[in-house]
This record gives C-alpha cells, sequence and structure tokens, in this order.
C-alpha cells in the first residue's frame, strides 16, 4: 500500500489512561513505523493541555480547545468542530479519518464531515452496550447515523462486532506487547496480592469489587488487594475499607500513569477484572503478559482474549466472583502457573504490527472503494427512521451549506499548509536505538 495521511480522531487519548488511549497511540506508532503519516485529533485536557503537542516517538497531536462534558466524553454539537476540522484536514493533507469509540463525539462528528473534502473514513468500536436504558438507545442511534456515511467498521473482538452490527442496524452487511510488560523476579513471600487497574466505575463492576474485597481478605488471611485508578466509585471503595478495618489489606493507589502499569503489576500474582461490559479488555491482557493469573467475568468479548488454563471466569454475581478468586488463589499457591511461561505465550498471540498490517489492509480497501455521492447519502440517512432520519438528513444539509460557507469565508488558497514532515529514516534509527 502507498503511504497515506490519516487523522485518528477520538474524544479519549493520552494523557488519561484507559484501552482505547493505548490503542490509539500504539497504532498510530506502528502505522508511523510502516510508512504512513499520522496525526491525532483530540478535546483539551485541563489545565493547559491545548494546542498542538508533539508525543514519541512522532505522533503529532491536535488538542482542540472543545471542553469535555463528562468522563472525557464531550457534547455532540455537530457543527462547531467543523472548522477546526477542515483546517487541520486540508493543511495536513489528511486522505483518510479513523474515527474510535462510540462515545467519542469528535468521532462521530469527524466522520459526518470529512466527506465534503473527499476524505475517506473508518470506524473502529472498542466497546459494548445494552439496547434499553436511554443513555444506550441515545448512543446507538447516533452510532447508526454515523454508520450509514462512514467506509468500514472495525471492531475489536466477534462479540463486538455482532453487537456493533445491532446497535449500527447494519443487517444488510454482513499485536506486538509492550516490551516492558515482562513478569517481575519471583519471591517466596506466603502474601498473595491482588491487583485491579481499572476505571472506578459502575461499568467496570467496582461494585462487585467492594462486595467480594472483604469477604476474601477475610477468608484468606494472607491476600492484599492493590487498586489502581480513578473513577465515581472510589469513594465506595473508600467507605468499604473503613468499615472493614481493611487499611493494611487494600491499598489504593489512585490514577496510574500507563508507563507505571508494569511497576503495579509486577507487584502483584493475580489480576482481577469485574466488567459488567467488555468488548476486549486489553488491561487483561497486559496483566497476563506481566505473568498475573488473571480473574474475570465472563462478559463480551473477554472469553476471546486467552486460553482457560489462564484465566479464571465468573458470572457478574458476588458468590461467583469469590468462587473464581478461590480458585486464582488455590492455582498461585500451588505454583500451578508459571509466569514466565505465560509471558512467553502472550508473546505470540498479539502483536501491533500485526493489527496495524491487517488495519492497513482495511484502509487501502477504503481508499481503493468508491466514494458515495451526497444523494446516497441522503437516501441512506433516511432510512434511520421516521423521525430520527429526517432530523439526520437536516444535520447533513446544513453541515453541506456550512462547508460552502467556510470555503468562502476561509478560502484554502489563504491556508499556511504543512510542508516539513516527519523523517522516517531518522525515526527508523531512534526506534533501533530504543530496542537495543
Amino acid at each position: 500500500m502507498e503511504p497515506i495521511s490519516i487523522a485518528m480522531i477520538a474524544d479519549f487519548f493520552h494523557p488519561d489512561v484507559g484501552g482505547v488511549e493505548n490503542h490509539i497511540y500504539m497504532l498510530s506508532a506502528n502505522l508511523i513505523r510502516r510508512g504512513h503519516k499520522v496525526i491525532v485529533i483530540t478535546h483539551s485536557r485541563p489545565p493547559d493541555r491545548v494546542g498542538i503537542r508533539w508525543l514519541l516517538p512522532a505522533l503529532k497531536v491536535y488538542y482542540l480547545p472543545i471542553v469535555p462534558i463528562a468522563s472525557g466524553a464531550t457534547l455532540p454539537n455537530f457543527f462547531t468542530f467543523l472548522p477546526y476540522l477542515r483546517t487541520i484536514l486540508i493543511r495536513e493533507h489528511i486522505n483518510l479519518i479513523h474515527a474510535h469509540a462510540s462515545l467519542s463525539s469528535l468521532g462521530h462528528e469527524g466522520i459526518l464531515h470529512s466527506h465534503l473534502l473527499g476524505v475517506r473514513t473508518v470506524f473502529t468500536d472498542h466497546s459494548l452496550f445494552g439496547f434499553e436504558d436511554a443513555a444506550s438507545i441515545l448512543t446507538n442511534k447516533l452510532l447508526a447515523g454515523t454508520l450509514r456515511n462512514v467506509d468500514a467498521v472495525i471492531c475489536v473482538s466477534h462479540t463486538g462486532r455482532e453487537n456493533t452490527v445491532l446497535r449500527g442496524e447494519l443487517f444488510s452487511q454482513s499485536d506486538d506487547h509492550p516490551p516492558r510488560l515482562v513478569p517481575g523476579p519471583l519471591t517466596l513471600s506466603d502474601t498473595i496480592t491482588i491487583v485491579v487497574l481499572s476505571r472506578l466505575a459502575y461499568r467496570k463492576g467496582i461494585d462487585l469489587l467492594v462486595a467480594t474485597a472483604p469477604r476474601v481478605c477475610a477468608a484468606f488471611p494472607n491476600i492484599k488487594f492493590l487498586v489502581g485508578g480513578d473513577g465515581p466509585k472510589l469513594i465506595d471503595l473508600l467507605q468499604m475499607r473503613e468499615k472493614f478495618l481493611l487499611q493494611d489489606r487494600i491499598e489504593l493507589l489512585g490514577p496510574v500513569k500507563h508507563n507505571d502499569v508494569r511497576s503495579v503489576l509486577i507487584r502483584g500474582s493475580i489480576f482481577i477484572n469485574t466488567s459488567l461490559t467488555e468488548s476486549f479488555g486489553i488491561s487483561i491482557l497486559e496483566a497476563a503478559c506481566a505473568g498475573l493469573y488473571v480473574v474475570s467475568t465472563k462478559v463480551g468479548g473477554v472469553p476471546e482474549i486467552l486460553p482457560e488454563d489462564m484465566i479464571s471466569f465468573a458470572e457478574p454475581d458476588e458468590d461467583d466472583v469469590f468462587r473464581a478468586i478461590s480458585e486464582a488463589i488455590s492455582i498461585v499457591s500451588a505454583r500451578k502457573h508459571d509466569p514466565f511461561k505465560a509471558h512467553e505465550r502472550i508473546k505470540t498471540f498479539y502483536n501491533w504490527a500485526q493489527i496495524a498490517e491487517r488495519t492497513e489492509n482495511v484502509y487501502d480497501t477504503v481508499m481503493k472503494s468508491e466514494q458515495r455521492e451526497l444523494w446516497d447519502r441522503i437516501l441512506r440517512t433516511m432510512q434511520l427512521g421516521r423521525y430520527a432520519g429526517p432530523i439526520y438528513t437536516i444535520i447533513l444539509l446544513v453541515d453541506c451549506l456550512f462547508f460552502l460557507f467556510l470555503e468562502w469565508w476561509m478560502p484554502r488558497e489563504n491556508m499556511d499548509f504543512v510542508t516539513h514532515h516527519w523523517d522516517h529514516r531518522r525515526f527508523a534509527a531512534i526506534t533501533r536505538q530504543q530496542d537495543q
């Protein structure tokens, strides 16, 4: 495939920590390694991360002056983003945008606007959502509207694909592990540390952890918990620790930087994931790569990640989670789990270079496919339903008119184009030095 210019667009990116953020960064770095130009477009981060920043090894990031409303997500507004996006895409000579995450308003809006510039579009869905609660209904309808105009969709697991097809109403359409994630030195201590690294939110099943941890501590005197992360459920963990007097058994680290993940993981022997919904769960993969035995709720795409002998599954129920943790403690206590053998196996499972290559194949297919005309987009958008169809169609038409106004108000010939790009030979030399 010929090198192209790609813009990753999402509400979720560094310095925030999470699976989506890490996925975008690692994918971008590997695409740059393969000769493509990649930039990231996201919103600003308090207190002063706004404007253009560069991340190692060669990733240019636009932090736009748009304020998030909750959990790092911005409010959908459809039109405010267009002047910024148009200027960036034209100046950077972007050929394709890759939007990430269903809850990313910037990603949805980027797909809506890009066809006006002849820029091709790809969307990656990272999460699973239901169909009954109000938040899911609104998010799913927004996703369905976006996918009417996208050129290709990528899902991170087979379960995620089925969920996206249903939510997006697509009925007619049918990794190199981080080298720092190696196990720590073996210890002869009888104390077993259970590690939790997660956003402390309801969807991550923190209520299950709050209910189960005191029972585990009472049943196994040699068990300690190490919890990293931040979120609205932190107060529940603090109250639980105070209520059961477990200050010496449960350590709360607060937010953990991604560079510090390994140093936290190697302090433990067991990793717990209590998510109520999970499309893939990269934290599980990282923990297993660091040599930890994994306990997880059997939800979403989690069963696709690891072999059965490296993980104990539980239903999202307090008693079953306790059973699975007890099983994991007995396995680790009996030395039946070898961290170094687990690490060597994980190295063969996922490879970021392979993921970048497969993503590149999607890009190549999209770039060679025929673009949809505006009338075709209108017809597809009208199929969203009696009410959503006309509403989205009006947004699409107003977007076209606003774009024409911007073409007159800020002519392309008056823009300063980006002419100096990253030297890939220098990048290759730097990465070789880092690998050594």
